[in-house]
């Protein structure tokens, strides 16, 4: 569980990043959530737009991405969210206490 300082931190990183993957009309699919999964582990934050042909809401595919991953949910804007997950081998972001 992420705290508010912790959150916000994540937030100013997000805020310079571009998002790396597009959730269109096929939805969650097993092959999406795997590279969600992957890009987790290497960048731990990953920043997901949903485009207008999508029928799912951003906040619906955070929620499931975040049970299947375990990630934490740092921030949705519009129709672009940010999940972040520690990484086991890769760490690279140090979280504020």
């Amino acid at each position: 569980m992420l705290t508010g300082k912790q959150r916000s931190y994540l937030k100013s990183l997000a805020h310079n990043i571009d998002p790396i993957f597009q959730l269109g009309k096929n939805g969650l699919t097993g092959n999406f959530i795997k590279q969600v999964d992957g890009a987790l582990e290497t960048r731990e934050i990953v920043k997901i737009n949903v485009l207008k042909n999508c029928e799912l809401d951003p906040t619906e595919v955070a929620n499931e991405l975040m049970d299947q991953l375990g990630a934490e949910f740092v921030q949705a804007i519009g129709k672009k969210f940010v999940i972040y997950r520690e990484s086991q081998e890769n760490k690279k972001i140090e979280l504020p206490r």
